[in-house]
């Protein structure tokens, strides 16, 4: 298939209208399969996907080494095609837990060192860290990495999960390609203050969580148990009533889907692009697919239309706000910028 290319902001580059995030390669989900999670990264780029993103805590740095075997054993057409984009900052201990951000110029530097270790690469194509660190102003933190562009380690800057504030004084500082942020048509906090700030600016968004994790999928049942090792066994919004009550949502969405003879996940990505299509395709979802199997479903998304009717429709069946339960547990969701 031919997947088309969208731009990475005003200053970014180009990538594809969908990128892989990788995180769910790695056991954060639950066990993972590694042989397959290396074919379905062969097979994202194979179809035209260019924009890998991946963070260097993930599985403290699993998830990086995986790609960088993926993008080693790909034909080198791919692999001269495929992009990396990189979070950093977020600090581990052995027992999994996750403790604070460090945005300092030192740890800037000494983290992308690593990952373009781990990851096999001469370069990392856009990197950013992956909360503001409170600490360390983020003029700071950009213009680290700002210097890591000079000398050529990293070629362009995005942002993560930043507040309106940040990112204005994060774009005064040094361009910015594109903040990653959560948005879902169950998640839309950025639609009020961040998405304007990011369209004034020439920024794009790089979207994660676009089927909220498996929620919005079509593929989560009511009955599902969560391993202690699954990282939605502590979110709200997989909790109790509050599940119940977002898969009713689902439910609603199934039958728009139905109609329209796709799928769930479908229709959720194609939600989710075609919210870009309206200011100059300015989002590019990230799919977290960990088969070849859910690739091959979340990239016929491509070929999903939605008209003002079915727009309208999604709208009414899933309103802004509808979900119920916030997206991380309470303890996290200080370190996010639609919070502030």
């Amino acid at each position: 298939m031919t997947i088309q290319t969208r731009s990475l902001g005003s200053t970014g580059p180009q990538v594809s209208a969908l990128g892989l995030g990788c995180m769910g390669m790695s056991p954060l989900y639950g066990e993972v399969d590694r042989a397959e999670s290396i074919a379905t990264v062969h097979a994202a780029l194979d179809a035209g996907v260019t924009l890998l993103d991946t963070g260097d805590f993930y599985a403290m740095g699993h998830n990086e080494m995986l790609i960088g075997e993926a993008l080693r054993t790909a034909p080198a057409a791919l692999r001269e095609k495929a992009l990396t984009s990189v979070k950093f900052g977020a600090l581990r201990d052995p027992d999994g837990g996750w403790n604070a951000y460090d945005g300092r110029p030192a740890a800037v530097k000494n983290f992308a060192a690593y990952s373009l270790q781990r990851l096999g690469v001469d370069h990392i194509d856009v990197y950013r860290i992956a909360r503001v660190d409170p600490e360390v102003p983020i003029e700071e933190t950009v213009g680290a990495i700002a210097e890591l562009v000079e000398k050529g380690h990293v070629r362009h800057i995005g942002l993560s999960e930043a507040s309106v504030a940040d990112i204005r004084r994060a774009a005064a500082t040094a361009p910015i390609s594109d903040l990653q942020i959560e948005y879902a048509i169950i998640t839309r906090d950025i639609e009020r203050e961040i998405l304007p700030t990011t369209r004034e600016l020439g920024i794009a968004i790089t979207a994660y969580g676009v089927l909220s994790r498996g929620l919005i999928s079509g593929h989560f049942t009511r009955d599902r148990q969560l391993g202690a090792g699954d990282f939605r066994a502590v979110s709200p919004r997989f909790q109790g009533e509050n599940l119940q009550h977002n898969l009713d949502l689902v439910d609603a969405l199934r039958k728009i889907a139905d109609d329209k003879g796709v799928t769930v996940a479908q229709i959720a990505i194609a939600w989710v692009l075609a919210q870009g299509a309206r200011h100059g395709n300015d989002i590019v979802p990230l799919i977290g697919a960990r088969t070849r199997e859910r690739l091959a479903e979340s990239l016929g998304a491509l070929d999903v239309t939605l008209d003002e009717a079915d727009l309208a429709a999604i709208e009414e069946a899933v309103p802004a706000d509808a979900a119920a339960g916030t997206r991380y547990p309470a303890t996290q969701m200080s370190h996010l910028g639609t919070e502030h």
